[in-house]
């Protein structure tokens, strides 16, 4: 990384430790009658939301609270939020969050690992149930087909989520891009940017070519130690944010970023504060504040 390239992530740093301490001292950004969210800036050209996995530690109340303090409403939500089943504890999970001002903008990680109706339609059907229009998935190349048909029957999109060199089916965004070449439309990837690092993909590159594909981003950041990677809050790591976010903008990218913060689970919302500054502070310093 050039000088300049340093200079700016310093700043970035600077700037989302000033305003991670100056929200952890809101008492009332935890007060049930705050506002869920608010704004006294132009909208940024990506919408930042969480993965609900982030707090599964946590109760629904707990991430009611935790989306009001990150200032967000947009919920990537997770099965120990909202229960699989039965669907009619689905729905009032489901009508709390969309209560409380949240939007509920995926389903997952849900996996597909039987290649069997009655399975998939479950799933489908849960996802319908809580009003949900889009899955992050994690499926094998002999499911596919069958996913493929579900996506079709129910209008909801896929985005299969790639987990990083463990994953022997879909480590990178590379390997979902050419499954689902030539497939319906509603079949597309869920970039994971940690784990795409890992696989050795960068992950700029990764967003170019899903292009319309991409359906969903979950964010992170990372840096290796001893040889092995391990997560940070955003900004405090060593992928290129700038260059994810500028990828995202120029191609359009339509969908959320999803914070997925993996680490410290018993008290995520500290680094979680910090990297949503860093991001924020990223998209207003590279002039993407309308």
């Amino acid at each position: 990384m050039n000088q300049q390239g340093v200079n700016r992530r310093r700043f970035f740093r600077t700037f989302a430790t000033a305003t991670a301490f100056a929200a952890l001292n809101l008492p009332h950004a935890l007060q049930a009658d705050a506002p869920l969210w608010s704004s006294t800036t132009a909208p940024l050209p990506l919408k930042l939301g969480v993965a609900s996995y982030s707090f599964r530690k946590f109760g629904s109340d707990d991430v009611i609270g935790f989306m009001r303090t990150l200032n967000t409403p947009f919920l990537n939500a997770k099965d120990v939020h909202l229960p699989l089943t039965p669907l009619a504890a689905t729905k009032v999970a489901a009508e709390k969050f969309r209560a409380a001002g949240l939007t509920l903008t995926a389903a997952g990680t849900i996996y597909f690992q039987k290649d069997e109706d009655a399975d998939m339609r479950q799933k489908f059907d849960y996802c319908r149930a809580a009003g949900i229009a889009l899955i992050v998935a994690g499926p094998t190349p002999e499911t596919l087909p069958r996913l493929e048909k579900f996506a079709g029957e129910y209008d909801i999109k896929v985005a299969i989520h790639n987990h990083g060199p463990e994953d022997r089916h879909f480590p990178s965004p590379m390997e979902v891009l050419k499954a689902v070449r030539g497939m319906d439309p509603r079949m597309g990837v869920c970039i994971d940017a940690g784990h795409t690092a890992r696989a050795g993909i960068d992950v700029s590159t990764a967003i170019r070519q899903a292009g319309p594909r991409l359906y969903d981003v979950h964010m992170k950041d990372l840096v290796k130690e001893g040889g092995q990677w391990k997560q940070v809050a955003v900004g405090d790591g060593s992928l290129p944010v700038e260059k994810i976010f500028a990828a995202l903008v120029e191609t359009r990218y339509s969908g959320y970023v999803d914070l997925e913060y993996e680490i410290i689970e018993n008290d995520p919302l500290p680094g979680m504060i910090k990297s949503f500054a860093y991001m924020r502070g990223v998209l207003a310093g590279m002039g993407c504040s309308s």
